[in-house]
């Protein structure tokens, strides 16, 4: 029977969420106003759940909180949220956010992201949590160019922001995790030490390590095929190069800064057999890594469950970012 539920939790009419709309469609056939007040209701759920999303450890404190305009582009202001701990020092060690949400959504001062901020800004770190162009009408080098323009803002004007550019830990979910991961292994491969400059470790979690694994015909997410091909204009298996160019997996070198891999294994939008290779190929090349995973995860399991081995792996992540920062 176990084995049954955890076929039917990864199947396409599950993942999909194509039971609500063939609900929907009966409902719309039968009555179209039981159909118009089932999607009402239904919006309502989503919202409610998406505004209670929050890491399972409360944080009941107040923090510094300012908003800056890292960039402008194409007449659009895009900015980050600054998290400082009212008793910190005048050089805090900074985690730099970013949010997922499949390079297409999402946004930095989401609930989800903020409780994060809120969770770490707590242990005496200081946050800034991201927004950057999405997939539609950008291109990944663009995402790319914001997420760097956002971390050289900060490095730029650290004494104003009061954060010690010389202690950084990359960090992002989904997304947000692949972009982390890229520009790390990218530069640590090419030798690029100004941009790691001051980047201590990252953590991401559930993030795309390897593009093609989307497509897998295990992974059934319609969403995460949709994004991933709206981000790189393309198929897999048209633009090969391309997919490969941006997956983190294939910059891995010995020279990659210590990694904290995050990954719960019924994902069913990110596979997690692709946290399993990118931490095989770390291995391989002698990099300091953690690899926790959650035995019932799903994607996004973080700020959606409540149980001890969610609360067990944020305080572990908590630890292994002190320690990248010697704090």
């Amino acid at each position: 029977m176990d084995r049954f539920k955890r076929k039917l939790r990864k199947s396409y009419f599950v993942v999909n969420k194509i039971y609500l709309f063939l609900a929907f469609i009966f409902l719309t056939i039968a009555d179209i106003s039981l159909g118009f007040y089932y999607f009402l209701i239904s919006l309502f759920i989503y919202l409610w759940k998406a505004l209670r999303s929050k890491v399972p450890i409360e944080v009941d404190m107040e923090f510094q909180t300012k908003t800056f305009v890292y960039k402008k582009a194409h007449k659009r202001n895009l900015k980050l949220d600054l998290y400082l701990p009212l008793k910190a020092g005048y050089k805090n060690p900074l985690v730099f956010f970013c949010h997922g949400g499949g390079w297409i959504s999402g946004f930095r001062n989401q609930p989800n992201n903020v409780s994060w901020c809120k969770y770490l800004a707590s242990k005496g770190l200081a946050v800034v949590s991201i927004d950057y162009r999405y997939g539609y009408k950008n291109t990944m080098e663009d995402i790319l160019s914001d997420y760097a323009d956002a971390l050289n803002y900060v490095r730029k004007n650290h004494e104003r922001l009061s954060i010690d550019k010389d202690n950084i830990v990359l960090m992002g979910l989904s997304a947000g995790g692949h972009l982390s991961l890229l520009y790390s292994t990218y530069h640590t491969y090419n030798m690029n030490e100004g941009e790691m400059e001051g980047i201590k470790g990252v953590v991401a979690y559930y993030p795309p390590t390897d593009l093609n694994h989307i497509f897998m015909s295990e992974n059934k997410s319609i969403f995460a095929r949709f994004a991933t091909r709206q981000t790189l204009k393309g198929n897999p298996v048209d633009n090969k190069e391309i997919y490969n160019y941006y997956s983190p997996i294939n910059w891995i070198s010995s020279r990659m800064i210590p990694c904290l891999i995050v990954h719960g294994r019924l994902d069913s939008v990110v596979p997690f057999k692709s946290s399993v290779a990118f931490v095989k190929a770390l291995k391989k090349y002698k990099v300091k890594y953690a690899f926790l995973s959650h035995k019932k995860g799903i994607h996004s399991f973080d700020t959606r469950f409540r149980d001890i081995g969610t609360v067990n792996i944020l305080e572990r992540t908590v630890r292994f970012i002190k320690k990248a920062v010697n704090m």
